[in-house]
């Protein structure tokens, strides 16, 4: 069954869409990311998502350190990785210094085809939703719930992380497993993996060793800032 009735067909997606590239910051389908735009460029690209018919852009992360572009404007020129996300603008505020505080809705993975010439100062890419037609359908997932339970307390203990526990043992499966990746503070390479997995259950299996690895890999030394989950 499909996520939300509301959502466009696959085949009705842009084929060329504008990319925001922002490393660490991970939307998945199902997924609401909220973004703090300031840049020139990225309000830019806000007014003119707004003008879409389905007011949409691309999250997607690079592959290396942002290099300068070549006419020496300062634009990020970096690599991007082959796969992103996209993202439906579900919430919009123009704050009083000129800010735009937005909400993104994961609706579905593309891969990247090509990059565009660049357009009010965002970049833009060609992209294909094949193979990702279930990103955009409601799951039912079977996940080794109690081993990633289990992963993200011994997580949260080194990390000094506190989280209402009853919420998250109540939470249905698919919205933990896409909750849990798009929030942990793990590595842009961690991210990337977290993305590309080719289902929730696999998604399930890599998070959770991931946050096993992060617990065996603890120094004395890392003792991290307290923080709160909800």
């Amino acid at each position: 069954m499909k996520r939300n009735a509301l959502e466009p067909e696959i085949q009705d997606l842009p084929r060329v869409i504008p990319i925001f590239p922002l490393n660490g910051a991970l939307l998945l389908p199902g997924g609401r990311l909220p973004l703090n735009i300031f840049e020139d460029r990225y309000l830019n690209m806000i007014q003119d998502v707004l003008s879409m018919k389905y007011r949409v852009f691309g999250m997607i992360q690079t592959m290396d350190h942002p290099q300068p572009a070549a006419n020496d404007t300062g634009l990020n020129t970096s690599p991007l990785h082959r796969v992103g996300c996209l993202g439906r603008l579900s919430s919009f505020e123009e704050t009083s210094d000129g800010r735009n505080l937005i909400s993104l809705d994961g609706l579905i993975r593309f891969r990247v085809l090509q990059e565009l010439e660049m357009k009010n100062g965002y970049r833009r890419v060609e992209v294909s939703y094949d193979g990702y037609d279930l990103d955009t359908e409601a799951t039912d997932p079977e996940i080794e719930r109690d081993r990633l339970v289990n992963a993200l307390r011994g997580f949260f203990n080194i990390k000094g992380f506190t989280a209402d526990w009853n919420v998250i043992e109540r939470c249905e499966s698919e919205r933990l497993v896409t909750t849990l990746s798009m929030i942990c503070p793990l590595s842009f390479a961690d991210k990337q993996a977290l993305l590309e997995a080719t289902s929730t259950t696999d998604r399930a299996m890599i998070l959770s060793t991931l946050l096993e690895m992060e617990i065996s890999g603890h120094e004395l030394n890392g003792d991290g800032d307290n923080n709160v989950f909800h």
